[in-house]
């Protein structure tokens, strides 16, 4: 038996071809005759490296590829080589391809045209767009989709004309470009396929990828007909639309107006909520969202009956649920009282005010811990005095999440009541209840407790011990510090060491000072450790030589407190201090001292903090991007822009955060650059629309030479400010030179649905001098109709 050979093996007469095809490559331009001829090779291997290398030859390849194309097409392998390596190719392919566009032969130019589509040529547009009318339908075909690569909305007239052609093999391509163009001239021609059964489906599903509140009533009224299939596509398209207006623009709110407002007929949840049954779980999570912003009664009742399905959807019905809030309200109490544990988790986050205090206080009985958890959670927030009583039992449960969260909903509610409970749970609980009422008391400190903290001091449970200590620091009262330093002599290092750190969250009185000084040099060196940090928390600055010291501690934890502690402390020894540890070889230590830098903010610091972004370690270039953020050097802003394409994707992230944060119109070109080179637009989108001084103006300047793929990008961020100055920049853009600006500002105040914007709008609709931005415009005020 013959044994088979792996796919991806190498015969010896390939592997001597594409060493053959190295030895061409490497000889430049001159290789280029023979490597063309190898294109045609029967061992896609070996037609692999082939077009690597004439892609990588660049220029020298590009005028013979092309004729290649033109002239050798005996070889389907040839010609699929020939297009795959100009695809690839470093050099100026778009002027030669285009002009193998006004070929006569049609197979030239579709390959011409799938080439530039594949190589996303922003150049290449307009003559893609006149492609799309071309009497050969594998032409014509080819530019629609190239025009999806590149982005359809600069060839939105053309697409519309091909969607209207009536020709099957030109429309269907058409529908999907012309969806995901997010122009409001899509919505008439796409609604109108919704009446043909051929592409009714695509259409609706192409309308949610608009992105537009015009597209929610074609959506809608699909939901009348009969067929289940058809109105699971429109709702799974409603839920797509939502999510791309949210996308754009930050909200949802408008979508679910439009969809609460233009409900053709009240039978239309209902046949949503018919459409679930054939759904699966991810299109059934995406029907609730829209059925819990259409509302009503039905609608509640279908969301409840959901919360028993399977994960996913049951957690998308309790969200829309929650949505519903008040109107939700009654239903959601009756469904937590029926339901078991599961159900009340669900629906636990829901309820509000005090009337559901009963149902969610019977819910702290309940078998689950974590049900017992967010009922806790749920009367904390309801906040209602009446609930205490009932919650001061759980300080004993078994679970510690119910215990904290138990605590905290404690702490919400406070008043006398909760004073007086907690004193009492404190002095006759069980030891864990005594701990819990302990930590109560000291959030509220009040004078009352502090003969209860002080007698804890001497509690035979060392656990209430470290309790009390920690609660002293809450309280002003001399008798409170007193106390507290006296136990920094206990002979217990444990006790020592929460005495310590309890001094760090207390005043900066002379008695405290001194004992975090003697805990400096302390036998232990967990004490030592928390004299550091508490010296640094209060930040006294004459303590600075002494925490110094400690950077040659020999325990790590002390060199590393010791490094926070100077950060927190004024000085020139302090800044000298960190200076040295950040040079150190110790990761942890180099990492403290770097955060310190960054705090002190001195620009003698900068050039050492700059060096930690250049580190192999993620978390240390990490941190350098945190430290040089609140500096305003101008080396700054490039460093950032720099990480801001960092492998790691935590620094990436945060970088882009903070080049969001900085004003000035720099930082705003920075984000703006960063948007047009990100595959994923929408963090940066996120970013460029935070409001600080700066943002608006540098969005407008890139405006007045944005083409048709990033003017929408940059009006939705203005939109996403929801500032008085960037909803005026919109109008202003409706003004700009450029017609990209103008159409992408004519859309997004369709979105902002001001009446300012509407006159705007209707006056571009009658006066702009750019034929296909008087169209956009006219499309968005059909919206108002």
């Amino acid at each position: 038996m013959i044994p088979r050979r792996p796919p991806l093996s190498v015969s010896e007469p390939e592997r001597q071809r594409v060493e053959q095809v190295d030895r061409l490559a490497a000889s430049g331009p001159p290789g280029v005759p023979a490597l063309v001829e190898m294109l045609a090779d029967p061992s896609w291997t070996v037609r692999r490296a082939v077009v690597a290398s004439l892609a990588a030859l660049g220029d020298a390849a590009v005028r013979p590829l092309c004729a290649c194309l033109s002239e050798r097409r005996d070889s389907e392998a040839r010609i699929a080589a020939a297009v795959d390596a100009l695809v690839a190719s470093l050099g100026d392919v778009d002027g030669p391809v285009l002009e193998l566009t006004r070929e006569p032969r049609p197979a030239i130019v579709a390959d011409a045209a799938q080439i530039l589509g594949r190589r996303a040529s922003a150049k290449a547009v307009p003559r893609l767009a006149e492609l799309t009318s071309h009497p050969d339908d594998n032409v014509a075909v080819a530019a629609i989709e190239a025009l999806g690569r590149v982005g359809g909305r600069a060839a939105v007239d053309s697409l519309v004309d091909a969607v209207t052609s009536g020709n099957f093999f030109r429309v269907f391509p058409a529908i999907d470009v012309l969806g995901r163009s997010g122009d409001p001239r899509a919505i008439e021609p796409l609604s109108a396929l919704l009446d043909d059964p051929r592409y009714v489906l695509e259409a609706a599903r192409a309308l949610g990828r608009t992105g537009s509140r015009s597209a929610v009533s074609p959506l809608l009224r699909l939901l009348a007909r009969p067929s289940d299939a058809v109105a699971r596509v429109a709702a799974v398209a409603l839920a797509e639309l939502r999510e791309r207006y949210r996308e754009r623009y930050g909200t949802v709110e408008p979508i679910d107006e439009a969809l609460r407002s233009e409900v053709p007929a009240p039978g239309a949840a209902r046949r949503l909520s018919h459409s679930l049954a054939g759904a699966d779980a991810g299109e059934q999570a995406m029907i609730c969202g829209v059925l819990g912003a259409i509302g009503g009664e039905d609608v509640l009742l279908d969301l409840t009956r959901l919360l028993d399905a399977e994960p996913p959807v049951a957690s998308a019905a309790a969200e829309a649920l929650r949505r519903l809030a008040r109107s939700a309200d009654a239903r959601v109490l009756a469904a937590l009282r029926d339901g078991d544990s599961a159900r009340r988790l669900l629906l636990l986050p829901l309820v509000r005010g005090a009337a559901a205090v009963d149902e969610v206080a019977r819910c702290l009985g309940d078998p689950d811990p974590e049900v017992r958890a967010a009922a806790c959670d749920a009367l904390g927030r309801i906040a209602e005095p009446r609930a205490a009583a009932a919650l001061f039992p759980l300080l004993d449960d078994p679970n510690p999440r119910v215990v904290h969260a138990a605590m905290t909903a404690i702490q919400c509610i406070g008043g006398a009541e909760v004073e007086a409970l907690a004193l009492a749970a404190a002095r006759a609980g069980s030891p864990a209840a005594r701990r819990a009422a302990l930590r109560i008391l000291a959030y509220f400190a009040p004078p009352s407790a502090l003969p209860v903290f002080i007698e804890g001091l001497g509690d035979p449970d060392l656990r209430l011990r470290e309790r009390a200590i920690h609660g002293l620091a809450s309280f002003a009262e001399p008798a409170a510090i007193e106390a507290l330093v006296a136990v920094t002599a206990d002979p217990s290092e444990r006790v020592r060491g929460v005495a310590m750190r309890a001094l760090g969250q207390s005043q900066r009185d002379a008695r405290v000072i001194e004992a975090l000084l003697r805990g400096l040099k302390d036998e232990d060196a967990w004490v030592r450790y928390y004299a550091c940090q508490s010296l640094g928390k209060l930040g006294w600055e004459a303590a600075a030589g002494a925490i110094a010291e400690r950077l040659r501690d020999d325990s790590g934890q002390v060199r590393v407190a010791a490094v926070e502690a100077l950060s927190g402390i004024k000085g020139e020894l302090a800044l000298a201090a960190l200076e040295e540890a950040a040079r150190e070889g110790d990761t942890d230590m180099r990492r403290s001292a770097l955060i310190g830098l960054g705090i002190a903010g001195r620009e003698e610091s900068l050039p050492t903090l700059l060096g930690a972004l250049s580190s192999p370690d993620v978390a240390t270039r990490l941190v350098g991007v945190s430290a040089i953020s609140g500096f305003s050097s101008p080396e700054v802003l490039p460093a950032l822009v720099r990480a801001a394409g960092d492998a790691d994707e935590s620094v990436r992230a945060a970088a882009t955060s903070f080049i969001a944060g900085r004003p000035g119109v720099d930082a705003t070109r920075s984000l703006i650059a960063l948007l047009v080179a990100s595959p994923a637009p929408a963090p940066l989108l996120a970013a460029l629309s935070t409001p600080v001084p700066g943002r608006v103006e540098g969005i407008l300047e890139a405006l007045a030479t944005a083409d048709d793929e990033l003017s929408p990008l940059l009006t939705a961020a203005l939109a996403r400010m929801r500032r008085p100055e960037a909803h005026a920049a919109l109008l202003e853009a409706l003004r700009l030179p450029r017609a990209p600006a103008r159409k992408a500002a004519a859309t997004t105040l369709g979105a902002v649905a001001t009446r300012e914007a509407f006159a705007a709008v209707e006056l571009a609709s009658r006066t702009d001098p750019d034929p296909e931005v008087r169209r956009v415009s006219a499309s968005v005020l059909s919206q108002w109709a």
